[in-house]
């Protein structure tokens, strides 16, 4: 064992190299003056520094879960390998590409002796240390372990450190040069790998040698973490460089990095988390609730799983899914060694109020954890818990001594709003430049007030948006799961982040075909990597669970082609369970009928043939339904359809409260509708109810959106999202309803009968949701509602049930599910639904090719045992707003900020004085101006991003340096390409085509 004071001179001597050798070591650099602060520091130290990182993050950020596998394959030894391959990551920097890069730095090992011909100087053509480390290590790992199978699956966590791993054939140089000719480099190279193993323990390279394989997909959770050890060790000897290697040992670095490791702030999560006392403690006593047989079926679940595995609990609205979920993590990590929880919501208006329910969980377990729940998203700014914690900003007022006694966080009417996939638009500090400026500034700024103090403050270091799932609890939209499964640079960062966690994905029925697509992907890899997960879901087609558990367990056996028959559930609510033991898969579900916690209710169904977009008839039927009072939600798929009933109801001079709600309203306004609506329409409205009262909203009040309606008029949907939609009618028990509105009773309008009867649909309904599955809902609705034809015939009067049975809420859902998107015909004869399904059918093998250019692993890779070629292709997706348009399937959209040009300068959207540049002189008004921010329709897109630019006087402002303005004239308009767009207050962004 090699004394850890020892300086890496005295240990070259003791190890015999000759003193020239030595001295050539001696020089090499790893990072430059230029840009480490102005001290130049040695390769030696910086391997030597990243692996004390590897040692602190073992003692204080690793899952129980991931340190056992290690100390699985490496016999033992898993804190000194992780301290080894993560400091062996940067050997490649001993060559001639990488040490002529910087000319002051070359100069000493060009005198040592290291010398270099003509380097190539064509970009396409360079050298990258990081396929130069892997080119230097693959034969010397072979020859000393004397099996490529060792070696073949460590050297691609070399390769590939810098975000993309290369195949076998991308670390052939084609330059010999590069590499280093001659015996000086190669006796060179050699010492630094055999110098660094000694100093970190191992008695030489042989003795490095795995005793076993971790799976792929551990891999990538590995490298990303090698990638994390590399930036805070690079990041933590910023102006602190050492050029003399006599000063350059293990115990100095480690000294050096704990007191960088302690200035982060950085720890994991539960860290070893005990089992609970009872097994249903961690429902009623963590969370205080009475558990429900739906909840106690999944936590049971959560005991009775030998090993990690797949969950999906399917239950109707309301029914406490999300904290049975939180109670099942709580079994799962305890039981095999998790360290925190990541929760996937659909969108940024979910996630905030699932964030404050974490954050209130995570507090019951101690009440420092607080300051570990990560929100991920691009206005999480907007929430006052988030500012409370990560900000240091006045605590809300709620609830402050975290005992978990409060129904919420107190966020009232700072909950942040919807807006899919926002980018963060923050510098990227983790860079992949040959020698990246790892500077210490965070990636998210604090406001003003700076953090809380202590060692038990957040993390800024996660805030950046590729770190961000490296937090030990974290709540963000499913685009951060979706982007772990695309194959972009830097995705071992993002998968790292949810190894070791166990993953939470709700609303799930909320995917998409396309998001399907990257949901699988991810859900193999998550099975590989032995993540548990749990998929909640009031509405899943038996087609869809049955994808998902496929998924899993071909990650969990390295197949590509699992099928495992899930067992018809036995009722509804259930939970279906999927794992494997000893290469055998296993599929269970419910085996005996869960009874939900509430009765199921009948609702009557009821047509409204109308397909204009001015929406006239929708208002009419709006007046009529209210006559003698009553709340009314109204749900349309398209925006500009919402603007015009509202603009109906308004002109006639409705009598009672009437709101709007939709994607295109700023964010302060869309946050203070959300609450007033969440606070007259929620369940402790109680007495602020109003006798009458009118909600028109887009498809944002289909999912977690805590209302109870009277009635429900609702644009057709495919039928889980009608059912998701029809959650909220009659949704709390003990609401005081007008006699007329005792009965829940729903009007489906956004279509109409064609020629021979033939439903013809929104045009902007089919372009969402396809002909399909709007044909087959209509065929479930006409079925009680009666046919559109008959309907269209009683054009006067109140729209009238139809003379079916009307459907049970909740004992329905799951069979009409399962009709809507079964293989039987269940449409009229004369309805094109053949044609229909086949066009759909060929549009999604289409999206599905699409998809498959960004999917992490190629078809058939699973049996492939290492990450060697992952990126065989790269990705087209440059930006962040790119990015979340892979996933999402739909064309990139912006973000803007509404500033209105006046004489003399600009105000915010709502009349705060900027200054003649749009200076912005403090947090308040930043506060006000970022609440004018509003994304921009995706056909506007090319116009803005070419158009649009930042405020001059926006320039040394974080929050706002990267925002593009809109700026609207004199007359409330701008023109963006061929479109003039106004805002106005109530009606928020107007788009006039041109």
């Amino acid at each position: 064992m090699v004394d850890r004071e020892v300086s890496v001179v005295e240990l070259m001597k003791a190890m015999g190299l000759s003193p020239e050798a030595v001295e050539r070591v001696s020089r090499l650099w790893g990072k430059s003056a230029a840009r480490n602060g102005g001290r130049r520091h040695l390769l030696l130290g910086h391997l030597l520094d990243t692996a004390a990182v590897a040692g602190l993050m073992w003692d204080q950020y690793l899952s129980r879960a991931f340190r056992q596998r290690l100390d699985e394959i490496s016999g033992g030894r898993g804190r000194l390998w992780f301290m080894w391959v993560c400091g062996i990551h940067d050997c490649g920097k001993a060559c001639p590409a990488f040490q002529a890069v910087d000319a002051v730095e070359a100069a000493p090992v060009l005198a040592a002796g290291l010398t270099w011909g003509r380097l190539p100087t064509d970009r396409r053509k360079m050298w990258r240390h990081d396929v130069a480390g892997a080119a230097l290590l693959k034969p010397r790992l072979v020859a000393e372990w004397g099996s490529e199978e060792a070696a073949g699956w460590v050297w691609p966590l070399v390769a590939g450190h810098h975000g993309a791993f290369p195949s076998v054939c991308g670390i052939e140089p084609q330059h010999r040069e590069v590499q280093g000719r001659g015996a000086a480099w190669a006796e060179a190279q050699c010492a630094v790998v055999d110098v660094f193993t000694r100093a970190v323990g191992f008695e030489d390279l042989a003795d490095v040698r795995p005793v076993g394989a971790l799976r792929k997909a551990e891999q990538l959770a590995l490298s990303g973490l090698i990638v994390m050890a590399d930036w805070i060790a690079s990041a933590g000897r910023m102006g602190r460089g050492l050029a003399d290697a006599g000063l350059v040992s293990l115990d100095e670095a480690q000294r050096c990095m704990e007191e960088a490791w302690a200035g982060l702030r950085l720890r994991g999560g539960w860290r070893d988390l005990p089992l609970p006392q009872t097994r249903l403690a961690p429902l009623t006593d963590r969370l205080g609730v009475t558990a429900r047989a739906s909840q106690r079926e999944l936590v049971e679940r959560a005991w009775s799983m030998p090993v990690p595995g797949l969950m999906v609990a399917e239950a109707p609205m309301g029914e406490g899914k999300t904290k049975a979920a939180f109670a099942a993590a709580e079994v799962l990590a305890a039981r095999f060694g998790l360290d925190g929880v990541f929760v996937a919501m659909p969108t940024q208006a979910t996630s905030d109020p699932m964030y404050e329910q974490v954050l209130q969980w995570v507090r019951t377990f101690d009440p420092e954890l607080g300051s570990q729940v990560a929100l991920l998203h691009g206005r999480r700014r907007f929430n006052a818990w988030w500012r409370a914690i990560w900000e240091g900003k006045a605590r809300p007022h709620s609830d402050a001594d975290g005992d978990g006694d409060s129904d919420g966080c107190g966020c009232e009417g700072e909950r942040a709003e919807a807006s899919l996939g926002a980018a963060d638009g923050y510098d990227d500090f983790g860079g992949i430049d040959e020698d990246a400026d790892y500077g210490m500034a965070p990636a998210e700024p604090s406001a003003g007030g700076g953090s809380p103090s202590g060692a038990d403050g957040p993390a800024h270091w996660f805030l950046d948006n590729k770190r961000g799932l490296l937090s030990a609890f974290a709540v963000g939209t499913v685009d951060h799961l979706l982007h772990a499964a695309t194959r972009t640079r830097h995705v071992m960062l993002r998968f790292a982040g949810l190894a070791g966690k166990v993953v939470i994905v709700d609303e799930v029925h909320a995917a998409d075909v396309y998001m399907r697509q990257f949901l699988v992907e991810a859900l193999r890899w998550l099975g590989q990597a032995g993540v548990p997960v749990v998929l909640l879901s009031a509405t899943l087609p038996p087609a869809q669970r049955q994808l998902f558990v496929d998924a899993y367990l071909s990650g969990v056996l390295g197949t590509a082609d699992v099928h495992q028959p899930v067992p018809e559930p036995a009722g509804y609510p259930c939970v279906t369970v999927a794992y494997g033991v000893g290469g055998r898969a296993v599929a269970e579900t419910s085996r005996e009928a869960v009874q939900s916690w509430r009765e199921s209710m009948p609702v009557e169904l009821a047509w409204l043939p109308d397909t204009e977009i001015s929406g006239a008839r929708v208002a009419k039927a709006v007046r009529e339904s209210v006559a003698d009072g009553g709340v009314v939600l109204v749900v349309v798929n398209q925006v500009a359809r919402a603007q015009a009933v509202y603009d109906e109801l308004r002109e006639a001079g409705f009598d009672g409260d009437l709101h709007l709600l939709h994607a295109r309203l700023c964010a302060a306004h869309r946050a203070e509708r959300t609450e007033q609506c969440l606070r007259l329409m929620g369940p402790q409205a109680g007495a602020d109810r109003p006798e009458r009262m009118v909600v028109i909203a887009t498809q944002l009040a289909e999912q977690s959106f805590d209302v109870d309606a009277d009635l429900l008029i609702t644009d057709l949907a495919p039928t889980d999202l009608l059912l998701q939609r029809i959650g909220r009618l009659h949704r709390h028990s003990g609401t005081r309803r007008p006699d007329a509105h005792s009965v829940p009773r729903v009007v489906v309008t956004g279509v109409a009968a064609g020629r021979d009867g033939v439903p013809r649909f929104l045009g902007a309904s089919e372009a969402i949701y396809g002909t399909w599955s709007l044909l087959r809902a209509a065929a479930l609705v006409t079925e009680s509602a009666g046919s559109l034809t008959a309907a269209a015939d009683a054009q006067s009067g109140h729209p009238r049930p139809g003379e079916g049975a009307g459907w049970s809420i909740p004992a329905d859902v799951p069979a009409l599910v399962a009709r809507a998107y079964g293989s039987d015909e269940i449409c009229p004869a004369h309805w094109p639904e053949a044609e229909a399904l086949e066009q759909g059918r060929a549009k999604e093998r289409e999206r599905e090719a699409e998809a498959e250019r960004y999917l992490l692993c190629r078809a058939r890779e699973w049996a492939f045992p290492t990450l060697e070629g992952l990126h065989y292709l790269g990705s087209g997706a440059a930006t962040q707003e790119q990015l979340d348009a892979v996933v999402r399937d739909g064309d990139p959209t912006v973000e803007a900020v509404i500033v209105r040009r006046v004489p003399g300068g600009y105000r915010a959207y709502e009349g705060t004085w900027l200054g003649v540049h749009g200076e912005v002189d403090d947090d308040e008004v930043t506060d006000r101006l970022m609440g004018g921010t509003i994304r921009l329709p995706a056909r506007l897109t090319a116009a803005a991003q070419a158009e649009l630019r930042p405020l001059p006087g926006w320039v040394d402002r974080p929050w706002l340096k990267y925002r593009l303005a809109l700026v609207l004239e004199d007359d409330g308009t701008a023109l963006l390409g061929a479109d003039r767009v106004s805002y106005d207050d109530v009606l928020g962004l107007v788009v006039e085509r041109g």
